[in-house]
């Protein structure tokens, strides 16, 4: 059994970048977890939170710079997917076609997939392009949970979390429960690295 601090204690090492289908590891046996969600909704940062690092995950203050899925791995007993923003609109229509088929080949793909944290912004909720990202994973039976981002800057994120747990009751991959979150409160991250750990130990029963 793993725990917490055992996990945390170390640094995340970088395993690969992969801009095509056909660059994504495959020797990975390890439980995946991956991170996703609209460009903006504050992905690297919370990554780079949830890991105690401030440069596992590129983070930029312009939106739609990560054009690949980056791969890493704490101690190589889980791996951590960083997947390109969906749905930036200021890149060109073939960049945006090519970012988000890659995120649905590798969604549909992954067989050491354990779970999806889905990212959704406290200050605009469910969006048409997230709705679109989970009708796949439910027809997919990928399991995901929704993670609400920067709760600091949405003084009714309570309302939010209720709202959305509504919302997603009815859907058949969805963790029944959102975690709210804020990279830079340090707000939820343990409960996400809980969600992790336990994976790994869940794997090895």
């Amino acid at each position: 059994m793993i725990t917490l601090k055992a996990l945390f204690s170390t640094e995340c090492q970088f395993i690969a970048g992969a801009a095509s289908v056909e660059q994504i590891p495959r020797n990975v046996f390890m439980p995946e977890v991956a991170f996703v969600g609209r460009s903006n909704v504050g992905k690297s940062s919370l990554i780079n939170a949830v890991v105690g690092q401030r440069d596992c995950a590129r983070v930029s203050k312009l939106p739609g710079r990560t054009q690949q899925i980056n791969f890493f791995t704490l101690q190589e007993k889980i791996s951590i997917a960083d997947l390109p923003g969906y749905g930036y609109a200021a890149v060109s229509k073939k960049t945006r076609r090519s970012w988000d088929q890659l995120i649905l080949d590798y969604l549909r793909g992954r067989q050491n997939l354990r779970r999806i944290f889905l990212l959704i912004d406290s200050r605009h909720g469910i969006k048409k392009n997230d709705d679109e990202i989970m009708d796949i994973l439910d027809e997919s039976a990928v399991v995901y949970q929704l993670v609400l981002t920067k709760i600091d800057k949405n003084p009714h994120h309570t309302d939010m979390v209720k709202q959305l747990e509504e919302q997603i009751a009815t859907r058949v991959a969805a963790f029944p429960y959102v975690i709210p979150t804020s990279a830079e409160k340090k707000i939820g991250l343990e409960s996400v690295q809980m969600e992790m750990v336990e994976l790994i130990n869940n794997q090895r029963n």
